[in-house]
C-alpha cells in the first residue's frame, strides 16, 4: 500500500526520537544523562492532581463541548486579562489537546496551498512540519542574535505571505522579545495585513525580563494575532495535554470545526485539572524559576570553560542553544552526527540544531537536576576533547 505524498513528506520529531532513544538506553541499564527533555522535571502541583481525582470521582468522564468547557474558557480569559492585558471572551477561545494541537489547528485553518509562512530561525521543530502538512510554503527568516530584524522581515513579505510565527520566550534559543521590539514587528504586520501566530507557552519561565504578548501592543494587531499558550510548561503538566488559542471569533469557529473531526474535545479530566491550575495558587512558579535560573547559570559557566563552544545566555524557557561547529570534522559532520556520537560514546543526550534550522548548534535542556547537569558536563568536556584530537 503506497503512502500519501503528505505522509511521506513528514519528518519525525528529532526531539522526541532522541528522547525516546535515551530512555530506551536507560531501560537497558546504561547511565544516560539527558539534556533532551522539553518538559519540566517538577511534579504537577497537589491541588491540580486533586481536582483531576475529584473529576473522576464525580463522573466527569464524558464528552465535553469540542472547544472546551465554559468554566475553563472563562479562566483562560481571566488569565489573559490578568497576565497579558488582553481582553477576550469565551467565544474567542478554543481549548485543545496541548498547545501543539492549537498551533496545528490555526495553521490548518488559515493556510491555503501556496501561502507563505515566515518562520524565524532557529525555530521549534514542529512549525515546519505543520506548514508542510497544510501545503503551505515555509519562508525561513534569518535572525540577528536569534531575534527578528524588522528590515529583513519586511523584505521577506510577499503577496503570498499569510502568517508570521513568533515564539517568545523562544524554544530553542531562549530569547525574549521586549515591548519596543514587538511594536516594530507589529507595525510591519499591520502594514501588510499579516497574521501573527504568537506561541507564548514559555511565558512564565523568564529570568530577569518581562513577558509581553504582541497582542497587547494595540487593538489593531490584536485582531491579526492568534495567541497560543497552555499549562504544560508553567504548571508542569506536559502529559495532561491542555493548550489553548485566543483569536477573532471567526478563526476560533473554524478551528473548532477542524477539531470536531480530529480529536473532538480535549480530555475532560485534564480540563478540570487545567481549571484548577489557572484559578489556583502559583507559589510553585517562583521556585521553578529560581531553580531553572540557578541551573542555567551553572550550565553557562561550564559551557564557557569549554574552548570552542559558544552560547548566549537565555532569558527564558529552559534551554541553552550552543554553537558546536568548531568541533566538526570529517568524522563529525554536523549536529546530527555530533549528538549521535555524544549519546553513543558519552551517554549524554542532546538535540541537534539541524532540527531547529541551524546545523551549527545543539540544544541542551536544563530541565533536569543539578547533579545530572554536573555529571553530563563532565562527560561533555571529555567528549569534545576526544573528538578534537
Amino acid at each position: 500500500m503506497k503512502l500519501s505524498k503528505r505522509a511521506q513528506s513528514i519528518n519525525p520529531s528529532l526531539t522526541l526520537s532522541i528522547t525516546a532513544k535515551a530512555k530506551e538506553m536507560k531501560k537497558q541499564g546504561m547511565d544516560v544523562v539527558s539534556f533532551a527533555a522539553g518538559e519540566p522535571d517538577f511534579d504537577t502541583m497537589f491541588h491540580i492532581k486533586e481536582a483531576a481525582k475529584k473529576a473522576i470521582d464525580e463522573g466527569f468522564t464524558k464528552y465535553t463541548a469540542t472547544s472546551g468547557i465554559i468554566e475553563l474558557k472563562e479562566a483562560v480569559c481571566a488569565k489573559l486579562r490578568r497576565d497579558n492585558w488582553i481582553d477576550y471572551e469565551p467565544k474567542n477561545i478554543i481549548v485543545s489537546t496541548g498547545a501543539k494541537q492549537a498551533l496545528f489547528n490555526i495553521i490548518m485553518t488559515l493556510v491555503d496551498p501556496g501561502n507563505e509562512v515566515i518562520i524565524p530561525v532557529p525555530y521549534w521543530v514542529s512549525y515546519e512540519e505543520m506548514v508542510k502538512i497544510s501545503d503551505g510554503k515555509c519562508v525561513f527568516l534569518k535572525t540577528n542574535n536569534f531575534k527578528i530584524n524588522p528590515f529583513n522581515l519586511e523584505k521577506a513579505i510577499t503577496q503570498k505571505t499569510k502568517i508570521l510565527i513568533l515564539n517568545s520566550p523562544s524554544n530553542p534559543s531562549g530569547v525574549v522579545y521586549e515591548e519596543k521590539e514587538l511594536k516594530k514587528i507589529a507595525s510591519i504586520c499591520l502594514r501588510h495585513n499579516l497574521c501573527v501566530l504568537s506561541d507564548e507557552v514559555y511565558e512564565k519561565l523568564i529570568y530577569g525580563k518581562k513577558h509581553v504578548s504582541i497582542a497587547s501592543v494595540n487593538e489593531k494587531i490584536k485582531k491579526l494575532t492568534i495567541v497560543v499558550n497552555g499549562v504544560s510548561k508553567s504548571y508542569a503538566m506536559t502529559g495532561w495535554r491542555i493548550g489553548y488559542a485566543a483569536a477573532e471569533e471567526e478563526i476560533i469557529k473554524a478551528a473548532t470545526r477542524l477539531q470536531d473531526h480530529t480529536t473532538s474535545n480535549p480530555t475532560s479530566i485534564s480540563q478540570k485539572a487545567a481549571l484548577a491550575a489557572l484559578n489556583g495558587p502559583e507559589d510553585h512558579m517562583a521556585k521553578m524559576v529560581y531553580e531553572y535560573k540557578k541551573r542555567r547559570d551553572f550550565m553557562m559557566e561550564r559551557l564557557n570553560r569549554i574552548d570552542g563552544m559558544i552560547a548566549s545566555r537565555p532569558d527564558g524557557a529552559f534551554y541553552v542553544f550552543a554553537n558546536v561547529s568548531q568541533f566538526y570534522s570529517d568524522q563529525v559532520k554536523g549536529s546530527m552526527v555530533f549528538c549521535q556520537r555524544l549519546l553513543e560514546d558519552a551517554y549524554v543526550a542532546a538535540i541537534p540544531g539541524v532540527a531547529f534550522g541551524d546545523d551549527r548548534f545543539i540544544r541542551l535542556s536544563f530541565a533536569t537536576g543539578m547533579e545530572h547537569i554536573k555529571r553530563g558536563f563532565d562527560r561533555l568536556e571529555k567528549f569534545v576533547e576526544k573528538i578534537r584530537k
